[in-house]
């Protein structure tokens, strides 16, 4: 599919996995503009929104938010090799993404949601899960966060990761899904850094880090796209 929304201020994606009021309302506050992937435009229209643009194989949009969006909002893409995540994202083009209600209501969307981040890893991507803020760690990352804010680490293939200001240094460990794992860490004192050897590295912290999140990630580099 071809961009069909292109925004120099970030966007807000909402899928259909029951996003609660809070989180939406904190991505709007940072991504003032809101795409639906599929049936989370009527979770949009329920809590008080209207999308701007809806995306997917539509199997789960209502009539009613057919006719209360009309079909100019409405871009139907049938590909069922792709999940609705996986269509919004290439539709839309912008400098940071929050994506909301692709998490929490079935540990299967979860697991999907978890793919499309390690198959986009230039995006500025990050998952609003209502606790936790989740993203593809990029190359650098420089984070200002409160000692004692929890830090995890969890590799989605074997990774190293170098880091400072962490209460557990990471620089002499051989992260793996199937060994050892960075969950539950925690920031000290002073920024935070960290350099993962690649984009397998998911990084996960509290919903309240998200204005220095997004400090962080305006001087990070980014990882090339997938060939």
């Amino acid at each position: 599919m071809s961009v069909l929304m292109t925004k120099t201020q970030g966007v807000t994606l909402i899928g259909g996995g029951a996003p609660s009021e809070a989180s939406l309302s904190r991505a709007l506050a940072v991504a003032p503009h809101l795409v639906a992937a599929d049936g989370g435009a009527d979770a949009a229209l329920a809590l008080g929104y209207r999308p701007d643009l809806v995306v997917g194989d539509l199997d789960s949009l209502s009539a009613g938010a057919r006719d209360t969006l009309g079909a100019a909002r409405i871009h139907h893409n049938p590909d069922q090799e792709t999940t609705d995540f996986d269509k919004v994202l290439a539709a839309v083009s912008a400098p940071v993404l929050i994506a909301v209600g692709f998490t929490g209501a079935r540990l299967d969307h979860t697991l999907a949601a978890m793919s499309t981040l390690a198959r986009n890893p230039e995006r500025r991507l990050i998952l609003d899960t209502g606790e936790d803020l989740c993203l593809l760690c990029p190359p650098a990352l420089s984070l200002r966060l409160d000692p004692g804010t929890r830090v995890s680490l969890y590799p989605l293939a074997p990774v190293r990761c170098a880091s400072n200001g962490l209460e557990w240094p990471t620089d002499a460990l051989h992260f793996d899904p199937l060994g050892r794992i960075g969950t539950s860490n925690a920031a000290q004192t002073g920024p935070i850094r960290l350099a993962p050897a690649a984009p397998h590295m998911v990084l996960l912290v509290p919903v309240t880090a998200l204005d220095a999140l997004l400090t962080g990630l305006k001087d990070a580099p980014t990882w090339p796209a997938l060939s």
